[in-house]
């Protein structure tokens, strides 16, 4: 067994906060401004794709038509507002992420949302950019996830081959880009059950009880 540092590369969303109920409210106020009231329930198919998607895919639900651009920045600038105070980091990241460090892991941030939105979280969980070796958000890739794109980006920005990299996500299309990158995945249940999200070679409910195997088994 190698005993070189290996990645961790983390989801955002569902892995060191859950921004879900907040981004679901700030798009359904988003909705409901142009005219058109929509379910939370609705979003749900879009989870983890990135807002272009996220906002996109409800919009084609309702056969609603959408300037994606202003929607995704008033989307934005309602849910920057009602994160104020009431996001915080979910259970074990720091420890998770000073075990990371002083294991000698590089670690990563990769996430489908826009930049605007992975540096408010971050700023708002008092999580700073820079305790990453890298953070890349939707706006770095053209395809996103279940495209490996990202993935490999970020595998590539921290020096090391995919394989030897563990990508740490809650969202079905993420597992599956961080398979088709040739990635090992840990797979979060914070936001849909182990049977919803197939494919991940370890699970566990929160970074705060990471399964040995999945950070040692390289």
């Amino acid at each position: 067994m190698s005993q070189l540092p290996y990645g961790i590369i983390f989801d955002m969303d569902g892995v060191l906060l859950d921004s879900e109920p907040f981004i679901i409210k700030a798009a359904s106020q988003m909705f409901a401004e142009k005219g058109l009231t929509v379910l939370p329930q609705d979003f749900h198919p879009f989870t983890g794709t990135g807002e272009d998607r996220f906002l996109g895919g409800v919009a084609e639900t309702y056969n609603f038509p959408l300037d994606l651009p202003q929607a995704k920045k008033r989307t934005y600038d309602i849910y920057l507002e009602i994160i104020k105070g009431d996001l915080e980091p979910l259970n074990g990241v720091r420890e998770f992420i000073a075990k990371c460090r002083k294991m000698n892991k590089k670690i990563a941030v990769a996430s489908s949302a826009d930049w605007r939105k992975v540096k408010g979280n971050l700023d708002e969980i008092k999580i700073p950019a820079e305790i990453f070796d890298a953070v890349l958000a939707g706006n770095d890739v053209k395809n996103k996830k279940p495209d490996p794109e990202i993935f490999l980006l970020a595998a590539k920005r921290i020096d090391l081959n995919p394989k030897d990299c563990l990508v740490i996500e809650d969202a079905l299309s993420g597992i599956k880009a961080a398979k088709a990158a040739g990635c090992k995945c840990l797979g979060i249940t914070s936001s849909f059950t182990s049977a919803q999200i197939p494919g991940a070679d370890f699970y566990a409910p929160d970074l705060a009880n990471v399964p040995a195997e999945a950070i040692c088994w390289h």
